[in-house]
């Protein structure tokens, strides 16, 4: 599981040896951390920042070397994102970008201006549909002007592929609403447009679900398409869909096994090598139970078919990989929620039945990343919590991490504009400005280590995607974000020395999410737009749902001032036993597989938007210039070589610019077809 950053209310020379020949940037910056500049760019409602690897110079050269092969196998699937995202996307990028790099025309026109906005916008998403809201990005030029960019430049480019950037088709990449088919109704290239809701479930009432109590994760890894009428599975592998970028993706896996820090980390390395040549879901589970129990060394990773978020039936993994140094300090303040993980169980307000008897091996590290891919990159996650599967995650354990230079650089790059606009008193601003950023990572340390590891789904219930459907994504992080939001306010807290003063940090914690949750996110939508993205949806009923039951004894009260609106929480006693109430009910939904009360809870709360507060929030945000969605540029891994071919050096650059990072990327890894 990920936990997706919240631009919260106010912060927030290559191988010489290589047998491929790789292609520098033109320009390439160093920049030193004296003069550090975070922000790279903005456009659109987009903010394009840099992150810095710290540790990165303290790392044997073995290290540096490790680091910079599981990257370089990161960087060699990026091609797989793009056309899991949609069966066009490779041939929209190729076109565009070929008119971006050879049109010699006048570039000081309005059009060009919004064909180069266009373009970052879809870099930015790997695709053409928006990266948060799922909807297709509409383009600021007509198809008159395309049509003259492409005769200008001899670019080939027609057909559906052309047609789809103008018209209303393939408009959602994923669509979980409610009353459609949702697979039919989804852009996302998991299932060929000729699938249904009806056709999944059908398929997978007989398909291989891996060994009794031991369920695989069945589907995680394959395209499902219609052969003759017949459903197939194309897996994901060397040698079958997807496979010339991940014989690249293994050819660098097998370089950083000669490198691995330990005896466990090799092994883990070549079984997830050994799942990438035969697309075997046991031996991914294999891998798993290997990376979940491989603690010792630096260096981590992530790679692989992972979040099933952009999968409307929740079975498809998407491709990402994120490369991670340990940051020792933080590290070790926050471990010890991990050796706490079964008093939290114990005391959670989960009914009995719900709780685990034994939480095992969560192993919780604060870390820097020196490089992401696929689905993390560039709009990335803050935390994660690995593996997904949930008997692997009860009987070996799971690893949750909190990306540190993220959220560090998140924090860097904001501002205290939006606080003071949106926040209801001085109070709540001076508590958000001496806690907000330890209050954040609490809570996504919670999220991550307690959370996703806590409670227990009853014998004979099927896993989440089977029982909660469309639901099952927002549920898990709503539960996730509800343990988190209960134990935030605890002074076991500052008994464990994680904080000096837990009730006013706690404070901070509720406000922020409240203020978020009921009415800031909402600057990430269009007027009239419902929510949907499974995390903003899961901390709107969150919100939604506390402000509700608290009604009678006004535990949160909605303020009106000056024709604006504020939430003020009266009673943040009161508002932690909501949340544990509501904790407690969203297990049990999980654990019952109860699909009905899901749906009453996510359908009633969490998707419709007061239209009235939205355009005041629209409107009240407009006066400032930050963009309400982040990512990243990655930084470039440089090796120097000897006479004789051996890496002697790794050194890291800054690319100077956004287009620059992204044109690089498609000359270096752009190794799939359009079609595929």
């Amino acid at each position: 599981m990920k936990l997706k950053h919240v631009v919260s209310s106010f912060l927030v020379v290559l191988v010489l040896w290589s047998c491929k020949e790789k292609v520098m940037p033109e320009e390439t910056a160093l920049i030193t951390a004296k003069e550090f500049e975070y922000v790279v760019d903005q456009f659109a409602d987009l903010r394009v920042l840099r992150y810095q690897v710290p540790g990165f110079e303290e790392l044997t050269l073995k290290e540096k070397k490790l680091v910079y092969f599981l990257t370089q196998a990161g960087l060699a699937g990026r091609d797989i994102i793009w056309d899991q995202n949609y069966r066009h996307n490779l041939e929209v990028r190729e076109a565009l970008e070929n008119i971006y790099t050879t049109f010699a025309g006048d570039k000081s026109t309005n059009d060009w201006t919004s064909f180069e906005v266009y373009l970052k916008r879809v870099w930015f998403s790997s695709g053409i549909h928006h990266h948060y809201s799922n909807d297709k990005i509409k383009p600021g030029f007509s198809k008159e002007y395309l049509n003259y960019l492409l005769a200008e430049t001899n670019t080939e480019f027609e057909g559906e592929a052309f047609e789809v950037i103008f018209n209303e088709m393939d408009s959602k990449k994923v669509n979980k609403k409610k009353g459609v088919d949702n697979v039919a109704s989804s852009a996302v290239n998991f299932y060929s447009p000729d699938i249904t809701d009806a056709d999944v479930d059908e398929f997978y009432k007989t398909a291989y679900k891996g060994p009794e109590g031991r369920p695989i994760e069945t589907g995680l890894n394959s395209t499902l398409v219609k052969e003759n009428g017949k459903l197939v599975e194309k897996v994901w592998k060397s040698g079958g869909l997807y496979g010339t970028a991940i014989d690249e993706i293994i050819k660098w896996l097998e370089e950083a096994k000669t490198v691995a820090e330990n005896e466990k980390q090799a092994k883990t390395l070549g079984l997830l090598i050994d799942y990438y040549k035969t697309g075997s879901l046991d031996v991914w589970d294999m891998y798993s139970i290997e990376w979940a129990t491989s603690t010792q060394g630096n260096i981590d990773w992530i790679n692989g078919f992972i979040e099933v978020y952009n999968d409307p039936k929740g079975y498809r993994g998407s491709y990402e990989s994120i490369v991670e140094i340990n940051d020792f300090d933080m590290s070790k303040k926050m471990a010890v929620l991990s050796e706490n993980a079964q008093w939290f169980e114990d005391n959670s307000p989960l009914m009995e039945e719900h709780k685990k008897e034994n939480v095992v091996g969560v192993s919780y590290k604060t870390v820097n990343v020196a490089g992401e891919a696929g689905d993390a990159s560039p709009s990335t996650p803050i935390g994660v919590n690995l593996p997904n599967n949930n008997w692997i995650r009860r009987d070996h354990g799971s690893k949750s991490v909190s990306l540190g230079n993220i959220v560090d650089a998140y924090s860097n790059a904001g501002g205290s504009g939006r606080l003071k606009e949106f926040a209801n008193d001085e109070e709540e601003i001076r508590f958000e400005e001496k806690y907000g950023k330890l209050a954040d990572k609490l809570h996504t340390a919670l999220h991550e280590v307690i959370g996703h590891a806590s409670g227990q789904i009853n014998p004979g219930v099927g896993q989440p995607k089977e029982t909660l459907k469309n639901y099952r994504s927002t549920i898990e992080e709503g539960r996730a974000d509800l343990v988190g939001l209960y134990f935030v306010m605890d002074p076991k807290l500052e008994e464990l020395g994680l904080v000096e003063n837990w009730e006013e940090t706690s404070k901070a914690s509720y406000d922020e999410y409240i203020r978020n949750g009921l009415m800031t996110q909402l600057v990430r939508l269009e007027l009239g737009d419902d929510v949907e993205e499974d995390h903003m949806v899961n901390r709107q009923w969150v919100s939604a749902w506390v402000f509700e039951k608290g009604k009678p004894n006004n535990v949160i009260e909605k303020i009106t001032r000056d024709g604006k609106t504020y939430y003020n929480i009266n009673d943040y006693e009161e508002l932690r036993e909501l949340f544990g109430e509501l904790l407690s009910e969203t297990q049990r939904i999980k654990s019952e597989g109860d699909f009905k009360a899901a749906q009453e809870l996510v359908e009633g709360y969490g998707v419709k938007v007061d239209q009235a507060l939205h355009a005041e929030v629209l409107d009240r945000n407009a006066q400032f210039k930050s963009a309400p969605y982040s990512g990243f540029v990655n930084p470039v891994l440089v090796p120097t070589a000897s006479a004789e071919g051996e890496i002697i050096e790794v050194e890291i650059v800054q690319p100077a610019s956004f287009e620059e990072q992204m044109l690089n990327y498609s000359a270096n890894y752009g190794v799939l077809n359009s079609q595929n």
